[in-house]
């Protein structure tokens, strides 16, 4: 079954409202996995990926095809690829655990965890760039509602980062917690309250550190949250959509919306953990992967597109904790993606039998074949990734 005919077959699903129906099936062997990835790569053009499958919680099989850099050296399953947005899935569950901890509460507004006001703060001094310029919602009262729940869930009403906004300045653009748009800053708020929140609440904490110690417990030795070129030999260049070879990029600041830099090896052990519940409270498991809020757009992007009428709506769909959530024909899912010019990074997790597929890639076009590969390994899942890519897959 092709992609679109497993999208329709989805949808007609949904409308008969048969949610919870499991019709898992045998996860292919490795020999039909690498026949379908040679099989994209070459249909896309893309020059290197890596693929990871999670099954009952547990790593069950990892490879890499193909090369890192224009060189032609191999792409190994300890290769060094960016990990872009998939971070954000890292930084959530790291704030999940300090929700276990008692240090943040989900649903009390950031204003209870800062000694002064937010705008009073000033630029980083090391990174003046490292958060938003919080001077200006100096006349927006409206920060004061904004939960670490909307800075998780895509809601605080930012843009995806303030340097984009034509006056390069950092608004508010709806009621923060009434509506969905993809925003990093959020998640740079939410780090910003990890890292200059008040130390009677335990706060004032390095988000590199704890997540270097997330990393230390589980054996992720190549992960990082900052990257120093030159630091490694097996480390991947990218490829954007005109087969252009990019270089690696440093990222010497943290950044919660998207610094990581993984391998496949290390990446699905993460993915296995998360998705056995692994380090969390069984409630703090149950937050990341819930529906926090409905999503009501047609697609992922552009940012602030109007709600879709009700009955054009897809249901299921919704923003957890630094995933996006979905129902389909094997029950309860989370997944989430990670993109740039030459980046396309996707895990896609099923609840019923914690079966996970992570595919990392160093080649942007290896995207428009996710959805084949999703399928073929864990069946008919319903993930949305019509509104996650529209016709955007593979493309810079």
């Amino acid at each position: 079954m092709n992609a679109r005919s497993s999208r329709l077959t989805f949808a007609l699903f949904a409308a008969a409202a048969l949610p919870g129906t499991a019709r898992a099936q045998a996860i292919p062997a490795g020999p039909a996995i690498d026949a379908e990835v040679r099989g994209i790569l070459s249909r896309t053009h893309a020059n290197g990926m890596a693929v990871a499958v999670i099954d009952q919680g547990k790593v069950a099989y990892v490879q890499a095809y193909g090369i890192r850099d224009a060189k032609g050296e191999p792409l190994t399953a300890d290769t060094i690829m960016y990990g872009a947005s998939l971070t954000k899935t890292l930084f959530a569950y790291t704030v999940m655990q300090l929700v276990d901890q008692g240090r943040i509460k989900l649903d009390t507004p950031i204003m209870d965890d800062l000694d002064a006001p937010l705008p009073s703060y000033g630029p980083d001094p090391v990174f003046p760039d490292k958060y938003g310029p919080y001077k200006d919602l100096a006349d927006d009262p409206r920060w004061k509602r904004i939960t670490p729940r909307m800075c998780l869930a895509h809601s605080t009403g930012f843009s995806n980062f303030w340097f984009i906004e034509p006056d390069q300045k950092l608004h508010i653009h709806f009621d923060p917690g009434t509506a969905f748009s993809y925003s990093g800053e959020g998640f740079i708020l939410l780090q910003f309250v990890v890292e200059h929140g008040r130390k009677a609440q335990r706060l004032g904490l390095d988000v590199g550190d704890l997540a270097n110690a997330n990393f230390a417990r589980l054996g992720m030795a190549r992960t990082s949250l900052v990257f120093a070129n030159g630091s490694d030999s097996n480390v991947a260049d990218g490829w954007n959509d005109q087969g252009e070879p990019q270089p690696h990029e440093k990222r010497s600041k943290v950044r919660a919306a998207g610094s990581m830099n993984t391998t496949i090896s290390d990446f699905a052990k993460f993915t296995a953990a998360l998705v056995r519940g692994e380090g969390l409270s069984a409630a703090s498991r149950a937050e990341i992967a819930k529906p926090s809020l409905h999503i009501a757009t047609a697609g992922l992007f552009p940012l602030f597109q109007p709600a879709l009428p009700p009955a054009s709506r897809r249901r299921d769909l919704a923003s957890g904790l630094g995933v996006t959530v979905f129902d389909g024909p094997q029950g309860h899912g989370f997944y989430k993606g990670g993109h740039d010019g030459q980046t396309a990074n996707t895990m896609v997790c099923i609840e019923s039998r914690k079966r996970c597929v992570v595919m990392l890639s160093n080649d942007v076009r290896a995207e428009a074949g996710f959805a084949e590969l999703v399928e073929l390994i864990l069946g008919e899942t319903g993930v949305p990734y019509d509104w996650e890519y529209g016709d955007h897959a593979g493309k810079s």
